[in-house]
């Protein structure tokens, strides 16, 4: 299924991971483990933050997505499911709205 990963991340441990010279590495690292279909960095409420998506085979997954900016960055994280316009198709909208009109 298609995720929607946000991820914002505290000014602290990104600043010095910065200084470090260290972010490049860590953030790449986690996105290959992730492999992900897009990822943008942006901001949250002026904090930086990342609008990931990915698709997860099973719920128990979900450590597997988060684990890695909470344990890293001390991130807060939002993830939300997301269908694609086939998935639209064929979620049975028509049948729903008929029987719940």
């Amino acid at each position: 299924m298609k995720i929607i990963l946000e991820v914002t991340f505290p000014h602290e441990p990104f600043n010095a991971l910065v200084r470090a010279g260290s972010i490049d590495t860590k953030m790449a690292e986690i996105l290959e483990s992730l492999k992900p279909e897009a990822v943008y960095f942006t901001d949250n409420d002026g904090k930086r933050s990342a609008i990931i998506i990915t698709d997860l085979s099973d719920a128990s997954k979900i450590p597997t997505l988060a684990e890695p900016f909470f344990l890293t960055f001390n991130a807060d994280i939002r993830i939300r499911v997301a269908m694609t316009g086939e998935d639209l198709q064929k979620s049975g909208l028509k049948t729903l709205g008929q029987k719940w009109a």
